[in-house]
């Protein structure tokens, strides 16, 4: 009899979703995300205050790293899926850490873009590395819960850390502290990945020969599409919002309450989609996802008033908090079990490169247009995106999967 209650207590702390080093994996990836996104919406301000850069210089300066993250983000895939992660991942985290360094030492517009971009390779290899440990760490049952409320670490992060950033700037008026706040914290980062602890794997040796599928998930392409179209869309507004609201509608410190809001619709719609993630019902939640954003975007579009524009971000933040797990979970759930590196890599690849466009677009827009018409295409782009899922994607992905 003790020997059965021992094995189901056992059974009971290997299927247990909140396990030591799922939560350090977790804060790994929010100290991360929160190094970087805390300077996002404020370098816009400070390439215009410190260098006289004009919008279209902004937009090409800010969209380097994204170059190369998407660069870097196919091979970190295949590396993760080959070799020790855990030693990957310290790796890039370590570079990520040193390269917030040189921002502080940058004296020119070139130099800062050059540090900007080259930020972004340890930038992309890290967030793959950390997300398939991630994977590595949960227990197969809760994969799909558990995926869920990790992405809700860097989701917050990119929410709440602008809005940190702004308070900051706001009292202090002080970029040099932003930068070394931002050194700090991906160095905390950096002791939390140190100390997970991942369950030991056979090395894949006689992989099928060397193909698309090593660097990006093909089976995936139609969904890496979609999830493109609604990361072009966060790009025009997580970068633009800041000055915007700065120089269109008066608003200064009500940007940190922006991103605060945006944050607590993230928090919201990841708590009630745990269910239904666990159940499995992964279309269901990103069709209520995308609808929910889209009404978001376009109230912000219509900037009907200080109003429109926080309800705006409560929209954008439940509709995105249900949108991207379910998109990544499904993602995994179409790749095999010795491509899950690739699988993470896909999915970021594809987000990156709508926000690298979102970005160009956003700031050749408010140069030659208007920043409204830059979030109308935003608008237009996630209505594009919404139709595209509920028409074709959630049934191609039905014909993909693999149980």
């Amino acid at each position: 009899m003790s020997a059965c209650e021992s094995t189901t207590s056992d059974s009971l702390k290997s299927e247990r979703l909140w396990n030591p080093n799922y939560l350090k994996v977790m804060t790994s990836n929010f100290l991360l995300f929160f190094a970087f996104y805390i300077l996002t919406p404020l370098l816009p301000i400070y390439l215009d205050a410190q260098f006289a850069a004009d919008k279209d210089m902004i937009g090409l300066v800010l969209s380097g790293y994204v170059v190369a993250t998407l660069l870097i983000r196919p091979f970190s895939g295949f590396i993760v899926d080959s070799f020790n992660r855990k030693k990957v991942l310290m790796l890039c985290f370590f570079v990520f850490f040193i390269c917030f360094a040189g921002y502080i030492g940058a004296g020119t517009l070139l130099m800062f873009a050059i540090v900007r971009t080259m930020h972004g390779i340890p930038f992309g290899a890290a967030t793959v590395a950390n997300s398939t440990v991630a994977i590595d760490v949960l227990p197969s049952s809760r994969r799909n819960e558990g995926i869920g409320f990790y992405g809700l670490s860097n989701n917050l992060a990119m929410a709440v850390a602008p809005s940190i950033g702004i308070y900051i700037y706001s009292a202090t008026g002080n970029f040099s502290l932003l930068f070394w706040i931002a050194l700090a914290l991906a160095l905390a980062g950096f002791c939390s990945a140190s100390s997970v602890k991942i369950p030991q794997r056979e090395i894949v040796l006689n992989k099928p020969k060397l193909s698309l599928d090593h660097f990006f998930l093909g089976r995936a392409w139609l969904m890496a599409v979609n999830i493109s179209l609604f990361g072009l869309c966060w790009g025009i507004m997580s970068n633009y919002v800041a000055i915007y609201g700065q120089e269109e509608l008066g608003i200064t410190d009500g940007t940190g309450i922006f991103f605060m809001i945006l944050s607590g619709g993230l928090f919201v719609s990841r708590l009630f989609g745990s269910k239904a993630l666990r159940a499995g019902k992964l279309t269901q939640n990103c069709a209520r996802g995308v609808l929910c954003s889209l009404a978001g975007f376009t109230l912000f579009a219509l900037s009907l008033g200080e109003w429109s524009y926080y309800l705006s971000a409560l929209l954008v933040g439940l509709g995105n908090g249900q949108m991207y797990p379910a998109f990544l979970n499904m993602f995994i759930k179409v790749a095999r079990h010795d491509q899950r590196g690739t699988a993470n890599s896909s999915i970021l690849i594809s987000w990156d490169l709508g926000m690298g466009i979102g970005i160009l677009v956003g700031g050749f827009m408010a140069e030659y247009i208007s920043y409204e018409a830059a979030f109308w295409v935003a608008a237009a782009m996630q209505g594009t995106g919404a139709v595209l899922f509920l028409l074709v994607t959630r049934y191609f992905f039905q014909r993909r999967r693999l149980e």
